[in-house]
């Protein structure tokens, strides 16, 4: 079974204005799926196989010159050595789509595509399956509580059923399209993480150490990214878990939230939020087993919070849109109380998310709750501090089960309009 692609229709675009593609992503995201099934008739070799890699190694040249165009090229990061040679290929005449390439390292792999091929490729990021492409919704804008937004997305709603099962679960492709063992897979998945990607990335010595570390950050999913804490958790250094954690954002295992920071917003915290890109691999490695169990659990806010924000991001990678400098969270004490006796302090408040668009700031505040309420979203309006820029509409983004506009400028969402 193959579930529709948000992304598609960019790739084909995409594709036939560039010399090549590249399609980024973690490991079983489905890229190479994805590239098949578009381009079924086109030649396609991986470097999974061990024999194909060392003939790229040793000899890029004659292994590129062997490869008809176009051709897929599933996992290229484990042989940079043809891309000077792709570039060569590349440059011989005006012909596009020469290229599909996949590769699950993304920061060490673009530097790699930025040196040789720059100009002529094209970049696309694939998540795991979202929400929208699970139910089947043909709807591939970004998510931002624009009033536009919202009315374009309103036409294509339909009701996420057995939400938890589906945080837990997770959003890999594998996983929902096939019978597999939940436990099954996720073990699976994380030796084959471990063997794979971690050994190419860094040599570790402690590999119990380690799996230590991935149960310790899974845990702190949509937290603040505390280095002293994990490293006395898992009982190693904290550079080496500053390492660690690069090494996680670079496979597309996590994702870290920057704080939004301003001239006029001087009591702003600089330490960034730590999100897992996938709900169900998070839950795997804090061990929790069934959705019921989670759902109920001191950390379901936390793993909801995880949940939305992926979905978030997909949205914008979907749109071939990069998210990077467009989110951030806020956590701070810029904002004033007045106690009962006069007396002026600065209560300290957090923003869930804040989306820059042209020049306007969309506070989104994502709560676990059916029950919002305008306080809620007390510390939207400490972003008026920042003069440079405009608040927009603001959002609460919760299990209520239908839109409701709580004032001008904020607006309850259901979890079905991201």
């Amino acid at each position: 079974m193959y579930i529709k692609r948000s992304i598609e229709s960019l790739l084909r675009k995409r594709a036939k204005n560039s010399r090549c593609i590249l399609v980024t992503g973690a490991r079983q995201v489905g890229k190479s799926t994805l590239l098949k099934k578009l381009y079924s008739d086109v030649p396609y070799v991986t470097f999974d196989d061990k024999l194909l890699l060392a003939t790229a190694i040793n000899d890029p040249k004659l292994f590129i010159k062997n490869l008809p165009k176009p051709s897929i090229i599933d996992e290229v990061q484990y042989a940079s050595e043809i891309f000077p040679y792709i570039k060569m290929e590349c440059d011989k005449s005006d012909m596009y789509e020469n290229y599909y390439l996949t590769g699950s390292q993304q920061m060490r792999l673009m530097s790699k595509v930025q040196e040789s091929l720059a100009g002529r490729i094209s970049i696309l990021e694939l998540q795991g399956l979202s929400m929208r492409e699970l139910n089947g919704i043909d709807f591939n804008k970004h998510f931002v509580p624009t009033e536009e937004y919202i009315a374009a997305r309103e036409k294509q709603l339909k009701t996420y059923d057995n939400l938890w099962q589906t945080i837990h679960r997770g959003m890999y492709p594998e996983i929902n399209v096939t019978e597999r063992d939940w436990q099954d897979f996720y073990s699976s998945y994380v030796q084959t993480y471990l063997e794979r990607d971690i050994k190419e990335e860094i040599e570790i010595k402690d590999m119990l150490a380690f799996t230590r570390f991935l149960s310790a950050i899974a845990a702190r999913t949509g937290q603040m990214l505390n280095y002293m804490s994990v490293a006395q958790d898992v009982g190693v250094t904290q550079v080496t878990i500053k390492n660690w954690v690069s090494v996680l954002e670079r496979t597309g295992i996590i994702f870290i939230l920057q704080p939004y920071s301003s001239n006029h917003l001087t009591r702003a915290i600089k330490t960034p939020k730590l999100y897992f890109k996938d709900t169900g691999l998070a839950c795997y490695l804090s061990k929790w087993n069934n959705a019921e169990a989670l759902e109920q659990s001191a950390v379901a806010g936390n793993m909801f919070e995880t949940f939305v924000i992926s979905e978030i991001l997909k949205s914008f990678s979907n749109e071939g849109k990069d998210y990077t400098f467009n989110v951030f969270y806020y956590r701070g004490k810029d904002k004033k109380r007045i106690k009962e006796n006069g007396e002026i302090f600065k209560e300290e408040c957090e923003i869930d998310l804040i989306i820059e668009e042209n020049g306007t700031l969309y506070p989104i505040e994502i709560k676990k709750s059916a029950n919002p309420n305008k306080s809620m979203a007390f510390a939207f309006d400490v972003l008026d501090k920042d003069v440079d820029k405009k608040r927009g509409m603001g959002a609460i983004v919760c299990l209520y089960d239908t839109k409701l506009y709580l004032s001008d400028d904020l607006v309850v969402l259901p979890i079905e309009y991201v």
